[in-house]
């Protein structure tokens, strides 16, 4: 993969952090801006315009979670991947990444090896998925994956990446049901481990802002689109 331009802002308290983890990221080929809290990393995030940001979680002033719900509500920022990078692994704590608008968490400490591998998968499955290109219409609802854009009675709606690539999965084929491994490969990546409960929360937020109806779940094997026409 080409690695030129590739902008990864990191965004932690710790020095050391900082330190080890841009000094593996530029050896690997990256470009990197850094941050020492999340209000710094907003701002910086704004300017830059980076591919990927790495989050910690606590941090001063403004902690990751605060943050990365800000800068999915910049539209210029939609498409930028955002992982945590943090020493907290609680359940709780995934969750609310996630709910924040996360696409990956990453628990310290990390070989640096390990968390350049996984840089690595995300930004070349980011790269994939720029190269796709379709549109899906569905009743009132138009999934534009050229612009990560969503339309929905004619409206423009902003959902988080890891919704987005959810819904464009789902409706890709009404009907069809949807297995939580599949999902969690397609959407997710063999490389990160997520729980089915995260599943769970992204269904549940498409649900509030596409309609419950659209999406109906098979317990036990997982979730399927149900096509209503004009209904949705």
């Amino acid at each position: 993969m080409e690695k030129k331009g590739i902008k990864i802002l990191l965004v932690d308290d710790e020095p050391d952090i900082l330190e080890i983890v841009s000094y593996n990221l530029i050896a690997e080929g990256y470009l990197v801006i850094t941050a020492e809290n999340g209000a710094e990393g907003i701002e910086k995030a704004k300017k830059e315009k980076p591919q990927l940001i790495i989050l910690d979680v606590m941090m001063p002033e403004m902690d990751g979670i605060e943050a990365c719900e800000h800068i999915r509500q910049i539209p210029e920022l939609k498409d930028v991947i955002i992982t945590f990078l943090t020493a907290r692994g609680e359940d709780y704590s995934q969750l609310a990444g996630y709910e924040a608008g996360a696409d990956d968490y990453i628990t310290k400490p990390i070989k640096p090896k390990v968390l350049v591998s996984k840089v690595n998968a995300l930004l070349r499955r980011y790269k994939e998925e720029l190269t796709q290109s379709n549109i899906v219409k569905i009743g009132s609802l138009t999934i534009d994956r050229d612009e990560y854009k969503i339309l929905l009675h004619q409206k423009e709606m902003l959902l988080p990446k890891k919704e987005f690539e959810l819904l464009s999965l789902l409706a890709s084929k009404p009907g069809k049901v949807f297995k939580r491994d599949e999902i969690l490969d397609k959407v997710w990546g063999n490389e990160v481990v997520v729980g089915d409960r995260t599943i769970d929360v992204h269904i549940r937020k498409l649900r509030e802002k596409i309609g419950d109806n659209s999406f109906k779940t098979v317990k036990g094997v997982g979730y399927k689109f149900v096509s209503n026409g004009d209904k949705i």
